[in-house]
């Protein structure tokens, strides 16, 4: 009986050892696995728009000029940069019809290239630009009163 007893240790004690080197040759293989994969991520394309708003400081006649105030709403979060101001000139539907021409109107662009703050608003850009009413060898009268928009981009 004390040999069977002695015999069943035995083999309880070679079973254990290998299930002790059976667990740790997966832990090993756990450990010293090795794999490949992807990873993606992105960056915004843009963080948004800048609202660009332009002001005509005084009336204009032909031959004449003004100064164009410009000032920009940022409601990103993040700085935004306003570089060149590019602006179209239109004229209202009325003083179109009755011959004003966006035409007799210029104005060149303008380089601000100015950092407008996150969230900020109503930000007055450092340079001006300037807009003329050419003279014409054409009656101008249809201009006279006119609403001057302009389309603001940069």
């Amino acid at each position: 009986m004390f040999q069977k007893a002695l015999k069943k240790k035995r083999t309880l004690a070679v079973l254990g050892t290998i299930a002790v080197l059976a667990l740790a040759g997966v832990a090993v293989a756990y450990w010293t696995t090795s794999g490949s994969g992807n990873g993606s991520g992105s960056v915004a394309s843009s963080n948004g728009s800048l609202t660009l708003h332009g002001t005509i400081t005084s009336a204009l006649t032909p031959g004449g000029s003004s100064a164009v105030s410009f000032t920009a709403d940022n409601a990103n979060s993040s700085s935004e940069l306003v570089g060149t101001i590019h602006a179209v000139v239109s004229i209202d539907e009325a003083h179109e019809g009755a011959g004003c021409k966006a035409s007799d109107f210029s104005i060149a662009d303008t380089v601000e290239n100015q950092t407008v703050a996150a969230t900020a608003s109503g930000v007055g850009l450092a340079k001006n630009g300037s807009i003329s009413m050419a003279d014409t060898a054409e009656n101008q009268d249809a201009c006279q009163g006119a609403t001057i928009s302009l389309a603001l981009a940069s």
